[in-house]
């Protein structure tokens, strides 16, 4: 591994039943973690979702519902991959949009809080979207000049998924990049998990399901709907059935603590 840790750090790729967030489960994960002290160690584990497969799922990955059948559920090893984890940094490829909320749907589901704000998030795909958009199979060969094989199995998928990063701190070294703002940023890839966050995520951006983000002034907004731009905790507490409504409704675990937990400090800034 390339990056300079300052803390351990887990790359991870997850199959599903399929892509919603919250109705979907995971029926593979994958995990190889590095520690600062230079050791590694991996986790692989299959999983009985308790639901079928969508057929999209079937179509791509190579796990049938037989593969399955005599797993446990994530309610059996949830804290075991929880514990895996524990604080470290999170790699993946693609992860924003599915990998990191479905773990976190699971988690919640049953009574663990993962929380990703004091992580570094480096997603590989992120980076190569923006320096050379193509998919995983082809950042493999354009990386490291071999191609993926297995692809969609979770381990190989993470194994290519580190060579992508690890041959992308290699290019990308040095190399200037302008955003679309037309500033130019100096070396922004570098081997420590910090800046290769800082590079990969929206700032802004506090769900990966994109309902809430921060406005200029760091404060948690609307991302949605008819309150779009305003600030949560102030616009729960005038309206109680919004609220309700969010709580009630398919909205993420995470989108409904964050809310709930603006609206309670702004209950408590009131009766100040």
């Amino acid at each position: 591994m390339k990056i300079d840790l300052k803390k351990s750090i887990v790359f991870f790729d997850i199959e599903s039943t399929g892509l919603h967030v919250i109705r979907d489960r995971i029926i593979q994960i994958a995990m190889i973690k590095y520690n600062e002290d230079g050791s590694q160690e991996e986790f692989n584990q299959l999983i009985n979702p308790g639901i079928p497969i969508g057929e999209e799922a079937l179509s791509v990955v190579s796990i049938r519902p037989e593969d399955l059948k005599n797993k446990p559920t994530f309610a059996q090893v949830g804290q075991k991959i929880f514990d895996f984890i524990g604080d470290s940094d999170l790699g993946g490829y693609a992860m924003n949009r599915l990998d990191i909320p479905i773990l976190i749907e699971e988690f919640g589901r049953i009574g663990l809080d993962f929380e990703i704000k004091n992580r570094s998030l480096i997603d590989a795909q992120r980076i190569f979207y923006k320096m050379e958009p193509r998919t995983l199979s082809a950042a493999m060969k354009f990386y490291t000049n071999t191609p993926l094989v297995n692809a969609h199995d979770a381990m190989a998928d993470v194994k290519a998924t580190i060579a992508v990063l690890n041959g992308q701190l290699e290019k990308y070294q040095g190399v200037d990049f302008e955003e679309k703002s037309g500033e130019i940023l100096e070396s922004p890839i570098r081997p420590d998990a910090k800046s290769l966050h800082q590079f990969t995520n929206d700032t802004n951006q506090i769900d990966p399901t994109q309902r809430l983000k921060y406005d200029n002034d760091g404060n948690i907004v609307f991302n949605f709907g008819k309150y779009n731009g305003q600030l949560v905790g102030q616009t729960l507490f005038k309206d109680r059935n919004y609220l309700n409504w969010l709580l009630e409704k398919e909205f993420s675990y995470q989108v409904k603590k964050i809310v709930k937990k603006e609206f309670d400090a702004e209950v408590k800034r009131r009766k100040k």
